[in-house]
């Protein structure tokens, strides 16, 4: 037996049989897609980041009612490319405008309505930013038993063959062995990355969350300095 030629992946992949290979690319469909979410949800967060860390900046180096102003306009002049943290601090203003506009409002109604609407806001965004990330969980947490139920089936087929075997070796044995653990070994290499990717993703996403969460309180004390001084 040649065993640079009969044990090479390629070799053992194409000579697999039809279970095996059909687990093999379910775990390899399962692996591209795992890794095309994490590049996405990578630079989205980097993006999301990004845009928060403006916002913040320019938010409180705005003193004065005119420059908050402003920077609500140039907000939403950015329509839906704009950031998390500028789409809550818009439903929240808008919010407050529209409740103060109506006769008889308390301040206490008016500031309950512009926090709920920066709630559902900051709700709508995070379920942006933890979109996929349940794919990643579950690609994470089956493939290994999808690979090792090919692993198995590879396995048992190989013990099936010795039947027709007078004498039972290892070179009768090797290859049907080797191409179900190659099953094994895809699992693997689709659910590490998926894994690493999903705590590293997930962590972000809460910081951006105890983030955005710090901004609605310090927005809606302005708000609400706001409506006292009126």
């Amino acid at each position: 037996m040649n065993a640079t030629t009969d044990l090479s992946i390629l070799h053992l992949v194409a000579n697999a049989s039809l279970i095996v290979q059909l687990v093999m690319a379910l775990l390899a469909t399962l692996s591209f897609l795992s890794w095309w979410f994490i590049f996405h949800k990578l630079f989205q967060l980097r993006a999301a980041r990004r845009q928060t860390e403006e916002f913040e900046r320019r938010f409180r180096s705005s003193q004065s009612g005119q420059d908050l102003n402003a920077l609500l306009q140039d907000a939403a002049s950015h329509g839906e490319h704009a950031g998390s943290l500028e789409k809550i601090c818009l439903a929240g203003s808008r919010e407050f405008l529209r409740l103060r506009r109506q006769s008889g409002q308390s301040t206490a109604t008016i500031m309950d309505g512009a926090r709920r609407a920066m709630r559902a806001t900051w709700q709508r965004e995070m379920d942006e930013l933890e979109s996929h990330l349940n794919f990643l969980a579950t690609v994470g947490s089956v493939s290994p038993y999808v690979g090792l139920f090919g692993t198995v089936w590879g396995i048992m087929n190989s013990f099936r063959g010795l039947a027709n075997v007078s004498q039972a070796t290892l070179a009768a044995v090797a290859p049907g062995i080797a191409e179900a653990l190659v099953a094994t070994a895809i699992g693997l290499f689709a659910a590490i990355p998926a894994v690493i990717a999903f705590n590293h993703h997930v962590r972000d996403v809460d910081r951006l969350a105890s983030r955005f969460e710090s901004f609605m309180e310090e927005f809606s004390n302005v708000l609400q300095r706001q409506s006292a001084s009126n």
